[in-house]
């Protein structure tokens, strides 16, 4: 998912930088997500985290738990922040993310919260599986590597 460059409606509001180091990421998929006024308005002023909260399949309906939309203070009509909401996929995508988790021990883990080109709320969910940590060791091993080896090309190149 590139950044349009002239688009005024695409903004990213909560990324979830910490999912790609506890989680190895399989798939993602971007869903729609049912919000209520006042959280929009919310996340129009960037008032929201997605880092603690997880997804799941719930009598055939995807749900987003635990994620945070701070409350707007000029609405009339509040929401409650870390209420349950509903995320809108098809029923093929439904289908494939039940099995995942079901069958194979994945887990859904929001990783991007942002307003597309037509201003849309929309959620970039990752389809992954829980690294051990070892794996997250090797994962931060390769990572400093890839970092100081970049370090020397630059000092000698």
């Amino acid at each position: 998912m590139s950044k349009p460059k002239d688009n005024p409606n695409f903004k990213v509001v909560a990324d979830n930088r910490r999912a790609r180091y506890d989680y190895a990421i399989d798939d993602d998929l971007e869903c729609g997500i049912i919000l209520m006024g006042s959280e929009v308005k919310s996340l129009r002023t960037g008032q929201s985290n997605i880092a603690e909260s997880y997804a799941a399949v719930e009598s055939g309906e995807l749900w987003l738990i635990n994620s945070y939309i701070a409350p707007y203070d000029q609405a009339m009509f509040g929401h409650e922040d870390r209420r349950r909401r509903k995320l809108l996929v098809s029923r093929k995508q439904l289908a494939t993310l039940w099995n995942a988790t079901q069958r194979k021990g994945m887990t859904l883990v929001p990783l991007l919260l942002y307003f597309n080109d037509r201003g849309m709320a929309k959620l970039k969910l990752g389809i992954a599986k829980g690294k051990k940590t070892h794996d997250k060791r090797e994962t931060e091993a390769k990572r400093d590597w890839n970092r100081q080896k970049q370090r020397l090309l630059k000092d000698h190149g």
